[in-house]
């Protein structure tokens, strides 16, 4: 088993390569990778690399790093070239499909506890250790995400010798859930003609992208690509610094259980506002050296961090609990396809408006940018109003489950 961070590092980084260099080979490999999009095998192989015990990431501090440097620099870089109005057309559906996730979370905890407990009434529990305690700290994590799991933690101070259970539940679930989704962002044409989506405004935006792109590409030398990821580097120091003094001025104000205190928000809101602020200005012009491209590369190594954190083995810690887990989220899947069908929804709003709520700021650009990096940005914003409510719906969601 590795434990070297660097080691492992390594060795997800030969995966990158190697996933590429076959996908370029064509033949039986560009078969392959039809019927599997290429970031569900990055996300794929460094889980099963877990698994099956190559390597070990209980002490690893690589997800902190990727999490806190990749993303904001990805973020950073894929909003420089943006085109703010095409997202603005988007239109309502993106909050449509956010919000009918939200739902999908606050009534699928109490419907999936009632269906177990059916079965296996002892789940229940009772005082510190009951079972609608612990599961309300699944719902502030798949409504918001780490800050809000915190809050309901502490709010309804459910036994911490148990919290590994409701940890578990939390991390493989929503990550089966990525997989598939991740899936689904390398075909969405499949998903989109069974719901019959428009995705015009989707697709106008795609191509407005490219076009800007192919208008200023050129060829780079070693000193502007120097400037661009130096520029980066220094705007994620800047949001670190940013984001610490304003989380730290709501701390002093709302408490340090507020979401609003969280530096990892604020982090991600700087990158996202400063990259967007940056294409308006001669910045803009970074696209034509490849910025999107260089994002990409972030997002993907945080693909393969993230993989790193699903343990199939898991599945056999408290199998009751996961049974809950997994009713839950297929409720909140056949409710976001029966509204994505209903109003026409592409499958991007379905993934992104899920991953804003089940993910939060982490992960929900990740999935968007797997569409497109122009895409990036949507999952941003919709993940800081997962941030939001996320308090709120997962309060929600405890006292139903309290009730049943």
């Amino acid at each position: 088993m590795i434990d070297n961070d660097i080691a492992i590092f390594g060795l997800l980084a030969a995966v990158l390569a190697a996933v590429f260099y076959t996908r370029g080979l064509g033949g039986g490999w560009q078969k392959f990778y039809t019927f599997v999009p290429i970031v569900l095998v990055c996300y794929l192989v460094p889980s099963l690399m877990a698994t099956f015990g190559l390597i070990d990431m209980s002490d690893s501090s690589l997800w902190p790093i990727a999490r806190d440097a990749f993303l904001p620099a990805a973020l950073f870089l894929m909003c420089l070239g943006i085109d703010l109005g095409g997202i603005l057309r988007l239109g309502p559906r993106a909050l449509i499909m956010f919000f009918t996730a939200t739902i999908g979370i606050v009534i699928g905890g109490p419907i999936a506890l009632w269906i177990v407990a059916s079965f296996d009434p002892e789940i229940l529990g009772s005082g510190a250790t009951a079972a609608w305690r612990g599961l309300a700290t699944v719902a502030g994590s798949w409504i918001g995400g780490g800050a809000n799991q915190t809050a309901m933690l502490e709010v309804y101070q459910y036994a911490p010798e148990n919290y590994a259970v409701m940890v578990a539940v939390d991390i493989v679930v929503a990550n089966i859930w990525m997989a598939f989704l991740l899936y689904g962002a390398g075909r969405p044409q499949v998903f989109d003609r069974w719901l019959k989506a428009d995705t015009s405004a989707i697709d106008e935006l795609r191509s407005r992208m490219e076009t800007f792109t192919a208008s200023v590409e050129r060829v780079a030398t070693a000193g502007e690509f120097m400037v661009l990821l130096g520029i980066t580097f220094a705007v994620v120091g800047l949001c670190h610094v940013l984001g610490g003094a304003v989380a730290g001025v709501f701390e002093g104000a709302l408490g340090a259980d507020s979401t609003l205190a969280s530096d990892f928000l604020w982090i991600v809101v700087f990158a996202t506002t400063l990259g967007l602020v940056g294409s308006f200005t001669p910045m803009r012009a970074f696209e034509g050296i490849g910025a999107s491209k260089f994002g990409t590369v972030f997002i993907f190594l945080l693909v393969l961090v993230i993989g790193t954190k699903m343990n199939l083995l898991q599945l056999s810690e408290a199998p009751e609990f996961m049974a809950v887990g997994i009713i839950w989220m297929l409720i909140h899947t056949i409710l976001l396809f029966v509204v994505a069908k209903i109003i026409r929804a592409p499958f991007f709003f379905i993934a992104v408006g899920s991953k804003a709520n089940v993910g939060g700021a982490a992960s929900a650009p990740v999935v968007a940018g797997a569409f497109h990096p122009a895409l990036a940005p949507v999952g941003v914003l919709l993940a800081v109003l997962g941030y939001a409510v996320g308090t709120y719906g997962a309060i929600l969601c405890a006292e139903l489950m309290r009730a049943i």
